[in-house]
């Protein structure tokens, strides 16, 4: 049979990420046998799967933005909220996970079935709206990213090329080989570790600073600290981390929801593996991403950086061409990783919500109309929102805001159902997790409610 247009389209560049992919796979079982050491670095690359790309996607653009203003503007004053954010935001995460392989159900259908739908509504239109906002803002991140290599490409054609690639790859790729993608795309997240080592940071001061918190209690600070917590803790995680367990469990032959349910020791013990992995990247590269630009931008007296394209240029007159194009990169591979998690997020969401029957990334275009018309209307305005007019600074503020009214609802219906023994079983909730749990959503709920009185 003829392939369809479509399916043309896409070919080519997903063929070209399948053999970089495939590459890469090559060169790892090729490696000398060299050991136990080896075997368990290879073991344990295989063992990672949706929380890697979880935490990863939580380093997006706009994340990324955010932090190269807090060192920026602050130096290495707020490193110690890496190591603050990381065991509350692997906690939360974890719980996420366990929900969905306990339970073979996505986090929106177990509030559905445990909540009721009025707060699931409100928090699912409020969770797409965010999402919708910080896609938007990506795209033109990343859009300018690629001008940052090729300064001649026009703006326009480069927000409409990226937004119908990332459609396309995310509609009609199968999933296996999706997932693929996205664990790979992670590792660009490296560019950012190598181009803090190439600014030649104070190292002694980076620890120090990382160990001891320091808050002068300014607007601009507590602002910025809401943002971080808002951008590394942000309810798009929770649902797709949860949806994602699911889609793992349906990729390896469990096709119904009586082989999903339920979860032996060895799945949760590889779940909090790659959980706690992919958590562990996400703040090791908030922590370089602000060190780099607390180096070379505060100490330079260059303090205000809007956006990632900004920090790139300002990094690149005293880092040099190496840190520059990482920076770079860096910017493009994130936001083709972080997006797709964004717009699936949001579609898992509502199809749970609104829908009775689950979809989800295995199921092809017509098997699941809903789940995959949610992902091209968020991923359509969020493109549209680059043409009218809406700064991408002022667009992360709008995500800001909803996410810090919601997430605070979202963590508070997770903790009350991981702690449920009707719910979880023998995998219920141990008391310090509960502990970190309603800990993190008292942060939230201040957080939000400090970002929401700062800002109005």
């Amino acid at each position: 049979m003829t392939k369809s247009i479509i399916e043309k389209t896409i070919e080519a560049p997903a063929q070209a990420l399948d053999r970089g992919v495939e590459g890469g796979q090559r060169i790892a079982a090729s490696l000398p046998a060299g050991g136990a050491q080896l075997r368990k670095a290879k073991n344990y690359w295989y063992l990672l799967g949706p929380g890697l790309t979880t935490g990863a996607s939580d380093d997006d653009p706009s994340g990324i933005a955010t932090y190269s203003q807090t060192g920026a503007q602050y130096g290495f004053g707020l490193l110690w909220l890496a190591a603050l954010t990381f065991p509350l935001m692997a906690v939360i995460q974890e719980m996420c996970a366990r929900i969905g392989l306990v339970t073979g159900r996505g986090l929106a259908g177990n509030i559905r079935a445990h909540f009721g739908k009025k707060v699931l509504y409100i928090s699912t239109l409020c969770l797409f709206a965010a999402n919708t906002f910080n896609i938007g803002a990506d795209i033109g991140a990343m859009a300018g990213a690629v001008q940052l290599i090729r300064p001649q490409t026009s703006f326009t054609l480069l927000v409409i090329a990226l937004t119908i690639f990332i459609l396309l790859l995310q509609v009609f790729t199968p999933y296996a080989r999706y997932a693929r993608y996205l664990k790979w795309l992670a590792l660009v997240l490296l560019s950012y570790i190598l181009s803090a080592i190439l600014a030649h940071p104070d190292w002694h001061s980076v620890l120090r600073h990382s160990l001891v918190p320091h808050i002068t209690f300014s607007k601009d600070q507590i602002l910025l600290i809401c943002a971080i917590l808002g951008t590394t803790i942000t309810p798009y995680l929770f649902f797709w981390q949860t949806s994602q367990e699911i889609e793992e469990e349906i990729a390896v032959g469990k096709t119904t929801l009586k082989e999903r349910t339920g979860s032996d020791p060895g799945e949760v013990k590889k779940m909090r593996i790659d959980v706690w992995s992919g958590m562990l990247l996400s703040n090791l590269v908030m922590f370089f991403i602000i060190a780099a630009c607390g180096t070379v931008l505060f100490s330079h007296g260059i303090t205000n950086i809007n956006t990632t394209k900004e920090a790139a240029q300002a990094l690149r007159p005293f880092a040099g061409n190496a840190t520059y194009y990482l920076f770079a990169i860096g910017i493009l591979g994130v936001g083709l990783l972080a997006i797709p998690v964004m717009a699936g997020a949001s579609a898992y969401a509502i199809s749970e919500s609104f829908g009775g029957k689950r979809q989800g990334l295995n199921n092809k275009l017509k098997q699941a109309y809903a789940f995959y018309g949610v992902i091209i209307i968020s991923m359509v305005i969020g493109l549209g929102l680059n043409f009218v007019g809406i700064k991408p600074i002022k667009a992360l503020i709008y995500s800001a805001v909803l996410n810090g009214m919601v997430a605070p609802v979202i963590i508070i219906l997770i903790v009350l159902l991981a702690r449920n023994k009707k719910v979880m079983g023998e995998w219920k909730n141990s008391r310090l997790s509960s502990a970190f749990g309603w800990f993190l959503a008292v942060i939230m709920t201040v957080s939000g409610v400090a970002a929401i009185y700062s800002l109005f």
